[in-house]
């Protein structure tokens, strides 16, 4: 069954001392825009609502590595295996339909599919590059109000290595730093589109499958970083256009989030609401 309505989503995520996404390029400290606000890119949650997709058995294309739950150790790896070497020859068309009957996220997300060139002494053949457009998209996350991060130094109890000139000392490499934030309410807004679900063909029924994994978005996603407990889904705001098609925009400014995590939902004629706890 195809995509009946548009369906556009919000969640609200309730952070705890922990650290919702670290920036590599900061030291791993929260990400903050430079109001103070913090931040949780779409790539994470995407990244989050991939692994839960896998939780639940759905055939997923971009796994993470320590996440996986097959034998193949790359995209190219997990594509070659499935789709055989008839299937690459037959063309962009067979390949794209393919990888979305496959794969949920490539449904879902879309998926740019690379492939590379032969090159040979007679020859020299381009590669080729196929981008998926996929219909459901998603926001990076941002905090009600400013956040307060904390940092404290750490220590380790033994060395990475043994250190020649000092054997029975202690190394450099045992002192580092963890950062969390101390409380934040965050929210994340989304959209499905329906025009782009029917040339993906993301159904009715892989919607459902998405907003129960929402509502689950930090089940088996604990870490030093995100001890259990420490980030939650406070409630999934759903929005099925029944009457006719309003604009995300329209439809995600009638939430208004409060820096406590209370909210006020204005009622939008023929736009029904579904407002959906964590599941437990």
């Amino acid at each position: 069954m195809s995509m009946t309505n548009k369906i556009d989503f919000a969640i609200i995520i309730g952070v705890n001392r922990a650290n919702p996404n670290g920036d590599p390029l900061n030291g791993n400290r929260p990400r903050t825009d430079y109001d103070g606000h913090g931040e949780i890119s779409d790539v994470c949650l995407k990244r989050k609502i991939r692994n839960r997709l896998l939780d639940y058995g759905e055939p997923i294309l971009v796994q993470s590595h320590d996440y996986r739950k097959d034998e193949y150790n790359s995209i190219k790896d997990r594509f070659d295996g499935n789709a055989g070497a008839a299937l690459k020859k037959a063309g962009g068309k067979e390949l794209v339909e393919f990888a979305c009957k496959t794969w949920f996220d490539v449904r879902a997300f879309g998926q740019v599919l690379a492939f590379k060139g032969k090159k040979g002494k007679d020859e020299s053949e381009a590669g080729t590059s196929i981008p998926i457009r996929g219909p459901v998209s998603i926001q990076s996350a941002f905090s009600r109000e400013p956040v307060v991060v904390s940092s404290m130094q750490i220590s380790k109890s033994v060395n990475l290595e043994t250190k020649k000139s000092n054997p029975d000392g202690k190394a450099s490499d045992t002192m580092g730093m963890k950062h969390r934030v101390e409380r934040g309410i965050y929210v994340t807004f989304g959209s499905i589109n329906r025009q782009l679900a029917e040339k993906t063909g993301f159904t009715d029924d892989d919607a459902e499958i998405l907003k129960t994994a929402i509502t689950r978005l930090f089940e088996n996603d604990e870490s030093s970083a995100r001890p259990a407990g420490s980030m939650e889904v406070l409630k999934v705001i759903w929005w099925t256009h029944t009457g006719c098609v309003e604009s995300s925009a329209k439809v995600h400014r009638s939430l208004t989030v409060n820096p406590d995590g209370t909210y006020i939902l204005t009622p939008i004629e023929g736009i029904e609401a579904q407002e959906l706890d964590a599941i437990c």
